[in-house]
Order: structure tokens, then C-alpha cells, then sequence
């Protein structure tokens, strides 16, 4: 479900994006050179901020992975342990 709500943000952020790059064309008192330049590097800024973001979520998914599998290790010697006791009775 967080996935789910990253995803909308990210999508609410590019559409943002676009419309204030669409917003600046044609307001802005610039030469079109300038907007241009402009307008690649707020993409670029944009870029950026996506590539951080997806680090972040794959290095907190990589977390949530590596935590489920050293619980489920923990059960499994638990039940063995259990099963160990269980077969000596």
C-alpha cells in the first residue's frame, strides 16, 4: 500500500512538473532560450529527485526483505528446537 502511495506522489510530481513548465512558457518574460534552459534544468532537478526517491524505496524494500528473512530464520530454529524437544519425549 505504501508502494501504491509513492507511486501516486510521483505521478502528482510529474504532472506538476509539466504544468508548471507549460505555465512558464507562456508566462515567462524570458528569452526562449533562456526558458529552454530553464525548463532543462527543472527537468534534470525532477530526474534527479526520481532517482533519489527510487533509491530510497529499493534500499527500504532491501531492508524489509533482509528483516523478514532473519524472523523467518529465527521461527525455523524455533520449530526445530521444538521439534527437537517434542521427538527426545
Amino acid at each position: 500500500m505504501a508502494c501504491e502511495n509513492m507511486g501516486t506522489k510521483v505521478s502528482f510530481l510529474l504532472a506538476g512538473i509539466g504544468i508548471g513548465a507549460a505555465i512558464a512558457l507562456l508566462f515567462a518574460p524570458r528569452s526562449g532560450e533562456e526558458t529552454r534552459e530553464l525548463i532543462g534544468k527543472k527537468a534534470d532537478e525532477g530526474r534527479d529527485y526520481i532517482v533519489g526517491k527510487t533509491r530510497d524505496l529499493r534500499q527500504q524494500a532491501e531492508d524489509y526483505i533482509e528483516k523478514g528473512r532473519k524472523k523467518a530464520e529465527r521461527i525455523a530454529d524455533a520449530g526445530r528446537t521444538f521439534a527437537e524437544k517434542v521427538a527426545v519425549i
